[in-house]
């Protein structure tokens, strides 16, 4: 999925703000690989970042203690795309010199440009990056919300109006962080996401090869 860079960081920074840390990273790692450089070092430290607070989270003091070390190192002095790294680097230095200050506690959440991303109010293509990796930390398809949230980009930009995949996504990444919502209201989301899925890989299968 070819998304620009800012969307990456704001899909990343919403997905870890609704507390899911380890998958917050996947939306930073395409990126990453292909970085150099400021940027690489920014990014490798976010995703630590992202992984000491997923150890944290879980009391693996050994395993947040040592990330928080290496984070500090790569985000010390780097341009931070907007990002406010100073809560952030108060949290790691925490995490690392002192574990039991940190443990239960929520890490701080990630502002950019003073704005505190949230998954409800994510835009594509930021929204489109989000949703699968929601999926598959809340235990729903996030194969359905991959494909779906492709269908979506390839829409908007052939100008396609009322696009199911389009509110789909979008209705599922509300649902998600809506705490009234048990989940029922994000299995019928998926369920007929999922049918239009279905659907539209029909269609794009009854024309392959056609002209081979």
């Amino acid at each position: 999925m070819d998304v620009p860079l800012d969307a990456r960081l704001r899909a990343g920074a919403a997905v870890f703000n609704a507390g899911h840390y380890h998958a917050a990273h996947d939306a930073w790692e395409p990126p990453y690989r292909d970085a150099t450089g400021e940027e690489r070092d920014f990014l490798q430290g976010l995703i630590q970042y992202a992984a000491a607070a997923h150890h944290g989270t879980d009391g693996n003091r050994e395993g947040a203690q040592g990330l928080a070390e290496s984070a500090l190192g790569y985000l010390d002095g780097v341009d931070s795309r907007g990002i406010d790294l100073d809560p952030v680097r108060a949290w790691l230095r925490n995490c690392r010199d002192d574990f039991d200050a940190v443990t239960g506690r929520t890490p701080p959440s990630l502002e950019r440009h003073s704005d505190r991303p949230s998954l409800s109010d994510l835009t594509y293509p930021a929204a489109a990056v989000a949703a699968p990796l929601v999926a598959g930390a809340t235990g729903h398809d996030a194969a359905v919300l991959d494909a779906g949230a492709s269908y979506a980009l390839t829409d908007l930009a052939d100008d396609e109006v009322g696009s199911p995949f389009v509110t789909f996504v979008l209705d599922f990444l509300r649902g998600a962080e809506q705490e009234t919502d048990d989940g029922t209201r994000r299995d019928i989301v998926v369920q007929r996401l999922g049918s239009h899925v279905e659907r539209r890989q029909a269609r794009e299968d009854d024309v392959t090869g056609l002209f081979d």
